[in-house]
């Protein structure tokens, strides 16, 4: 394995932490948030920066649904991850305080909700199109493969238990109330134990990991 896919590969394990460690706002502080969020758009610019293949790509080819799917999964993901940046910039307290920003303080607070929970969906989506290709990496890596039947089955079985488990975390914590702007703000638990959030948020990363990991599969056979 190159250093260049190496390199890909310890980033987008280092995006996943940032995510996950960002939707534990209320866990941390506005601080810690803040710089955490400056790490990932940086960790992002240089995702795409190695990734400029497939920008030179976009044009060369035919669509099928396949890839039609991956390119609206990609481009919903850069917007809103563009909104959460113009958010950030305006609700910043410390990172990007000594910036001339003053006003648009509801606008950029509910852009900044929206975005974040679906640009959280959209990022383990993206994870679940080259889901294969990552376990490939991560079979590279640990120098070796697992081809039974029953190691394949079991693997089906816990995504499928995960999943179910995310969609139950998805409709307990309203998610979709946030996504489409039904309310002015989310409702934080201070108090809630860490562990106990983040296993929450593992299983609705793996909810959505699912959903685009199965989906491109049918998609695949249309």
């Amino acid at each position: 394995m190159n250093r260049k896919v190496q390199i890909k590969i310890l980033l987008d394990a280092a995006m996943t932490l940032l995510l996950l460690f960002l939707m534990g706002y209320q866990l941390w502080g506005e601080a810690a948030h803040e710089w955490a969020g400056a790490a990932i758009f940086l960790s992002f610019i240089l995702h795409n920066i190695l990734n400029l293949a497939w920008y030179r790509n976009l044009f060369r080819g035919r669509y099928n649904p396949m890839r039609t799917a991956v390119l609206a999964v990609n481009v919903l993901l850069i917007l809103s991850m563009i909104c959460l940046m113009i958010s950030s910039v305006i609700l910043s307290r410390y990172v990007f305080a000594f910036l001339p920003v003053h006003g648009f303080m509801s606008l950029g607070r509910r852009m900044h909700m929206a975005a974040a929970y679906w640009g959280f969906g959209l990022m383990a989506a993206h994870l679940g199109l080259h889901w294969n290709m990552l376990l490939g990496m991560a079979g590279r890596l640990i120098k070796g493969e697992i081809h039974s039947a029953a190691a394949r089955l079991a693997a089906v079985l816990a995504g499928t238990g995960i999943a179910i488990y995310g969609l139950t975390v998805f409709i307990k914590r309203d998610l979709l109330i946030y996504m489409f702007l039904r309310t002015e703000f989310v409702f934080l638990d201070y108090d809630e134990p860490k562990i106990l959030f983040y296993l929450d948020y593992l299983a609705l990363m793996g909810l959505f990991i699912y959903i685009a990991h199965y989906g491109l599969k049918l998609l695949k056979k249309v």
